[in-house]
């Protein structure tokens, strides 16, 4: 169909204002991914658990220079007697063990949900940090403070940061990410890897491609649940 100059105008123009509307709309849709960045330590975050892996940095990982030594932990930051170890298990305990001098724990039970299995015996028991402190090293902790290192391994204040869990579960987890491990109990999974997601967000640890692909792939056939997040730094 051929139009007159005052259609080609129209259309002109038309054209112009749909330009102008497309990357708005596109940088619209892209907006979580660029939300960390202009929040402070301290601020507290909500957002999808999908979005939140999005706003994530996807990076090559490096352990050079990685010692465990380098994370203090287990330390008894509020100097209540009980070391971070036992904080958790105190917290976590399905039934409360007796806490006897220098905070030794008798009798209890907890629940490890990486192999759905009820343990009563806190020597069996594992705390896990859910970011291994090597896999927080390789994304971005090798930049950090010794103090902000001791910080992230004696993390109390989130508590999916640190979790009570049987040592063969955690032995076997080890430093891998859920693109090399997810936790034998296949009912945990989506809770896993929501939690992991909201760790890093937390301290704005960098994921590697494939520890990306991973997470996404998992959390596709997840609920895209809102995580809230208190961001340490």
């Amino acid at each position: 169909m051929r139009h007159g100059p005052v259609q080609r105008t129209l259309l002109a123009a038309l054209f112009a204002v749909i330009t102008l509307l497309v990357p708005t709309a596109a940088h619209a849709a892209a907006a979580p991914v660029h939300q960390l960045a202009h929040h402070a330590p301290g601020e507290t975050i909500t957002l999808p658990v999908r979005d939140a892996l999005a706003a994530l940095t996807v990076a090559d990982e490096s352990r050079t220079g990685y010692s465990r030594d380098k994370f203090k932990h287990w330390t008894d930051t509020d100097k209540n007697g009980c070391s971070t170890r036992a904080e958790v298990l105190l917290a976590e305990a399905v039934t409360a063990p007796e806490v006897g001098p220098k905070c030794t724990l008798t009798g209890g039970v907890w629940h490890s949900p990486y192999d759905d299995q009820y343990i009563d015996d806190a020597r069996k028991l594992d705390v896990d940090h859910l970011g291994p402190l090597a896999e927080a090293w390789d994304s971005g902790a090798s930049a950090w403070t010794a103090k902000e290192r001791e910080a992230y391994a004696n993390d109390l204040d989130d508590p999916r940061a640190l979790i009570a869990v049987s040592a063969a579960s955690n032995r076997s987890k080890a430093d891998k990410d859920p693109a090399e491990w997810l936790p034998p109990y296949a009912g945990y999974w989506c809770t896993y890897v929501t939690n992991w997601v909201a760790d890093k967000t937390r301290y704005r640890l960098s994921v590697d491609s494939a520890e990306q692909t991973a997470l996404a792939e998992r959390l596709a056939v997840c609920p895209d649940q809102p995580i809230t997040v208190t961001l340490a730094r």
